[in-house]
């Protein structure tokens, strides 16, 4: 259980997104304490991370940093593991403090009852080739091979196969998504509300038995979701703070 507000944002890509998009989200960062209660990140917070024994990555930095600050301020974050940033570790979770977590995640966000997963793969047909590629990149054996490689030619490596997907925007618009979300939220046990992110395209909407949602892209906008008991909220990050873009009130339970 996560108490509200809950701040949720998804795909900064840092590493390769611009000096900007790592600003704002520092400002959000530490603006961060005098309203959230907790933080979820779903996915893809960097366009690459790994844990070598004794070397990570040195694209953001200063953002695990604040993550570590907001950790020992007493406010949760949950990452949820995405298809850039899914070879996470003991530095996150240990380090830095981190609650990482890979595959979907079900649990109470500011009272709502909801599910969490980045939405790599969930499309049955679109996304068969790269679910049995997925396979093979997360394969144990895969990972003490690529852990053989110097930290320089790995991250090269891995950031020149990574531009296809980081820069793929889907044919669909997000459809495919959206139509998995409609398709879960029609079961008896939904959940309240489901958040995809992966597809770069901001959603808030009621759907079937609950809510989609899906805060977009970090790296393309700095939007965020904001979950309270009341209400869940599309926001975006500004020079003066926090803009509402649209809302749904949670319905009486």
């Amino acid at each position: 259980m996560l108490p509200g507000p809950v701040y949720l944002l998804s795909d900064a890509h840092l590493g390769v997104a611009p000096a900007e998009t790592e600003r704002d989200l520092l400002q959000l960062l530490r603006a961060l304490p005098a309203d959230a209660r907790a933080l979820v990140i779903n996915g893809d917070l960097f366009d690459f991370w790994f844990e070598w024994r004794h070397v990570v990555p040195r694209a953001g930095v200063r953002v695990l940093g604040e993550l570590a600050r907001l950790v020992d301020s007493g406010i949760p974050v949950l990452w949820i593991a995405g298809n850039h940033d899914c070879w996470g570790g003991e530095i996150l979770r240990q380090d830095v403090g981190v609650q990482y977590h890979v595959g979907p995640w079900r649990g109470s966000l500011g009272g709502w009852d909801t599910v969490i997963e980045h939405g790599d793969g969930l499309r049955e047909r679109e996304d068969a080739p790269y679910r049995r590629l997925r396979t093979v990149l997360r394969h144990p054996l895969s990972l003490r091979a690529f852990r053989w490689l110097h930290p320089d030619w790995g991250t090269a490596l891995a950031m020149r196969s990574s531009h296809t997907s980081r820069n793929h925007r889907p044919r669909d618009g997000g459809e495919g998504l959206r139509s998995v979300a409609h398709a879960r939220l029609r079961a008896a046990d939904a959940p309240e509300a489901i958040v995809f992110g992966h597809s770069h395209v901001a959603s808030l909407e009621r759907a079937e038995r609950g809510v989609f949602a899906n805060p977009g892209a970090w790296l393309d906008q700095p939007r965020f979701l904001r979950f309270t008991p009341e209400q869940l909220e599309l926001c975006r990050w500004t020079a003066e703070g926090r803009v509402v873009e649209s809302a749904l009130q949670r319905r009486p339970s």
